[in-house]
């Protein structure tokens, strides 16, 4: 890590720990080669070629090792510990409760903790291995994040009760000359927004911005501005009359369960992966 950074400080943050600590690590390994392994430069530090040397074997002796750890669990024939998983929009949503309770039942020394969080933190935390695994609505953009596919959720827009009246809603552009309620840049539906009015072709003005599908749609009641949740919530909300939704355009996203590349072979997250798929009669 020291040496992807460049610099102790950063590589300190990145794995959470203290800056003295990684550099005492760093001067035992020194001193176990016999060799110094890094050369400190004025932006930060730089491995020596008896560094470059060795830096390639690294990966693979964590990766043996990782592989060790998981084989004694596995051996013990009783997983314990703790998953750490974040969840994103409601838990009913993502099925969390039968989830828990079936780990709850099989394993019963595992402990599952749940974090709340926007879509794009969950998967910032899943990248830097803050989390162990975590559910996102949207298109993962990194290589060293795998995902599981759960769903297709469908997404309809939504507008305040008489709107639609005001307008063609036939005709796409029209759409974007009414108000829209912003989404958090932090959150995946952002980007699944922005695509959907490249799609249609709009550039409308946004009003207010929120970070969750159900605070949308209550500033879409209050009359604030068009949004974009889920078609369930809409038909249920447009049944009891209290807003309208757009015909003909329905939007599609991905929701899906993430992890980090490097823990595919944790026989915890081989716990999770099984689960998931029984509870989302995955084939």
């Amino acid at each position: 890590t020291v040496a992807q950074q460049g610099h102790l400080t950063q590589a300190a943050e990145v794995l959470h720990l203290s800056q003295p600590a990684v550099t005492a690590q760093i001067k035992a390994i020194e001193e176990e080669v016999g060799m110094p392994l890094f050369e400190r430069t004025a932006g930060g530090v730089v491995l020596t070629l008896a560094g470059q040397e060795l830096l390639p074997q690294a990966p693979d002796i964590l990766a043996a090792a990782r592989q060790l750890l998981n084989h004694a669990r596995a051996l013990k024939g009783q997983l314990s510990g703790k998953v750490q998983l974040g969840i994103t929009l409601t838990p009913d949503m993502l099925r969390v409760g039968p989830l828990v309770a079936r780990i709850s039942e099989r394993y019963p020394l595992l402990e599952v903790c749940l974090h709340q969080g926007v879509t794009g933190d969950v998967l910032n935390a899943v990248r830097k291995k803050e989390l162990d695994g975590g559910f996102y609505l949207g298109k993962n953009p990194y290589a060293n994040v795998h995902t599981l596919l759960l769903d297709s959720l469908s997404l309809r827009i939504v507008a305040p009760n008489g709107w639609l009246a005001r307008i063609n809603a036939a005709n796409p552009k029209e759409l974007g000359r009414l108000p829209w309620v912003g989404i958090s840049q932090f959150s995946s539906l952002s980007k699944i927004v922005s695509e959907l009015w490249r799609e249609l072709n709009i550039s409308p003005k946004k009003i207010s911005e929120c970070d969750n599908l159900f605070t949308a749609i209550e500033l879409v009641k209050a009359g604030v501005g068009l949004s974009l949740i889920r078609e369930q919530e809409a038909l249920q909300a447009a049944g009891q009359g209290l807003l309208e939704v757009v015909p003909g355009i329905v939007k599609s996203a991905e929701l899906q369960f993430v992890f980090a590349a490097d823990k595919a072979a944790d026989p915890l997250l081989a716990v999770l992966m099984e689960e998931l798929s029984n509870i989302w009669q995955l084939t």
